[in-house]
């Protein structure tokens, strides 16, 4: 899948687990952190591509992509794209965030929302013909549907024309069908 679909899609499966989740309340430093944070865990294992987005931001990025990616991460659609990777990244950030020791943010609930962001990564490159090796250190790459000729391939029209337009469709139905209870979050809820 491309960037800009798994960028729908962490934020689709975010407001899935928002709606179907008890409400309680959480700061508004919170909620934007939980946003960004599933944004970077949607995006997070392409980290193993030198030619992801977030090498083309770091100078000398080609360089060090490339050492990143074979040396370190075993290539594309390896380490990163399987849940010891989810695992990984998890701890990586429950450490950093813990470096923040503030009182105001709740971290469960950004973790959380990186930890979605990430899923939602691997389950839409597991519609893909190249699979996804979900549980390394078995290298074999899994897809669904199990057979591989019914997938699609990444940046193809069946990408850019249905299953992009399709969450964006589902989007709006989850909120429209769903907006007073959104609103009820923003006026109740969300704590400035």
């Amino acid at each position: 899948m491309t960037a800009r679909t798994h960028d729908v899609a962490a934020i689709t499966f975010l407001g899935v687990a928002f709606i179907v989740s008890p409400l309680e309340k959480i700061s508004l430093i919170t909620f934007v952190l939980c946003i960004l944070f599933n944004q970077i865990g949607g995006v997070l294992p392409d980290i193993d591509q030198p030619t992801a987005p977030f090498w083309k931001n770091l100078p000398m990025s080609r360089p060090i992509g490339r050492v990143v990616d074979k040396a370190l991460l075993g290539g594309h659609r390896f380490i990163t794209h399987s849940l010891l990777g989810l695992v990984l990244f998890s701890l990586l950030l429950t450490f950093l965030l813990r470096l923040l020791k503030t009182t105001n943010i709740n971290l469960h609930l950004v973790l959380f929302s990186f930890m979605i962001g990430y899923l939602s990564h691997l389950i839409m490159d597991s519609m893909t013909k190249e699979g996804v090796p979900w549980l390394i250190p078995i290298t074999k790459k899994l897809g669904f549907p199990p057979i591989k000729r019914l997938r699609m391939t990444t940046g193809s029209i069946i990408e850019h024309m249905i299953v992009l337009p399709s969450l964006v469709v589902f989007d709006l139905i989850l909120i429209t069908q769903n907006y007073s209870f959104i609103l009820n979050f923003f006026k109740n809820y969300l704590v400035r």
